[in-house]
C-alpha cells in the first residue's frame, strides 16, 4: 500500500463479518446471467442492512475528542506488522469510537473514580474511562508489551486528561496479585487482554478484594467474530471465549449481560456481596 495510505480495518466483529459475506454473495449473483433481479434486490438490501449499521451508530454516538481521534488515527497509522512487540498485534485491536464512548458512559453512571484495564494496546480505552473520572479519579492499565505501552504513553502525553493514567507493564495476573496484596480497589474494570487468559482474571477478581462494593466489570470480545454458536473451524481465542461465556452463565456470584456492541461487550455484577 502507497505511503500514507490507511489500510480499511479487516472484518472481525459479527456485524461486519456479516456485510462482507452479504457483499461477496451480492457479486456472486449480479455476476450470474439470468438472475432473478427480485433476488440480487432483496441481498442488496440485506448487505446494506448489515453494512450500514456500524456507520450509523458512529454517526448518532458524541464525537470523540480530539486527543482520542489522534490516538485512533496514529494506532491504524503504525506498522504493526513490522513490530518488534511481537505478532498478533493490529489496528482491529483498537476499542474505537462507540465502544469509548460506552466505557465512558459506564465510569460517568457508577461514579467510579478508581477504574483497572486488564489489556490495554493502545489506550484507546484507558483515555476515553480518564476523560470521564473526576479530576482525582486515576486508570490504572495494565500491558504486558513495553513497546505497546510506550506508544500509548506518548499519546496519553498529548492529553490534559493522561496524567490520570498509570501503566502497569508485566504480566496481568503478577500486577493482580500486587494490586491485592496492596490492598487496592477498583469501582470499574474493563478486562480486554489475551483470551485464553480471561477465566483467570475473573477469578483473580472474585475470589479476592479488588472489587469495590458495587463494582461492575465488562469484558470485551465476548462474541467473538460468532465464533462461540458458529459450527466449524474455531481458533484458540474463539474456544477460550466460549469456554469463558460457559462458566461465567453458571457462576451464581455473578449476574452479566452480553451486549452485541462491536465483538460483544459483557457487563458483570457481584451478587454475594
Amino acid at each position: 500500500m502507497p505511503d500514507g495510505v490507511v489500510a480499511p480495518p479487516r472484518p472481525v466483529t459479527p456485524s461486519t463479518i456479516l456485510a462482507d459475506e452479504l457483499a461477496a454473495i451480492c457479486r456472486q449473483f449480479e455476476s450470474v446471467p439470468g438472475a432473478d433481479p427480485a433476488l440480487i434486490d432483496r441481498l442488496r438490501r440485506s448487505r446494506d442492512l448489515a453494512a450500514g449499521m456500524d456507520p450509523y451508530l458512529d454517526a448518532c454516538t458524541t464525537t470523540e475528542s480530539p486527543a482520542l481521534a489522534e490516538l485512533a488515527r496514529r494506532t491504524r497509522s503504525a506498522d504493526w506488522s513490522t513490530s518488534t512487540a511481537g505478532t498478533g498485534l493490529e489496528q482491529e485491536m483498537l476499542s474505537g469510537h462507540v465502544e469509548g464512548q460506552v466505557l465512558k458512559f459506564l465510569v460517568r453512571m457508577s461514579g467510579a473514580s478508581r477504574v483497572l484495564e486488564i489489556g490495554m494496546f493502545t489506550g484507546y480505552s484507558a483515555l476515553a474511562m480518564a476523560e470521564a473520572l473526576p479530576d482525582d479519579g486515576e486508570v490504572l492499565a495494565c500491558e504486558m508489551d513495553p513497546e505497546v505501552a510506550r506508544f500509548a504513553q506518548e499519546c496519553f502525553a498529548q492529553s490534559e486528561v493522561g496524567r490520570r493514567i498509570a501503566v502497569a507493564v508485566g504480566p496481568a495476573s503478577e500486577t493482580l496479585e500486587r494490586l491485592a496484596a496492596a490492598d487496592r480497589q477498583f469501582d470499574l474494570v474493563f478486562i480486554d487482554a489475551d483470551k485464553p487468559g480471561y477465566t483467570g482474571y475473573l477469578q483473580q477478581l472474585l475470589d479476592g478484594e479488588l472489587l469495590a462494593p458495587g463494582a461492575v466489570i465488562a469484558v470485551d470480545n465476548t462474541l467473538m467474530q460468532g465464533q462461540p454458536w458458529l459450527e466449524g473451524t474455531t481458533t484458540t481465542n474463539g474456544s477460550a471465549i466460549a469456554e469463558f461465556n460457559a462458566a461465567l452463565t453458571d457462576d451464581d456470584r455473578v449476574e452479566q449481560v452480553l451486549i452485541p456492541l462491536r465483538d460483544g461487550l459483557t457487563l458483570i455484577r457481584r451478587v454475594d456481596r
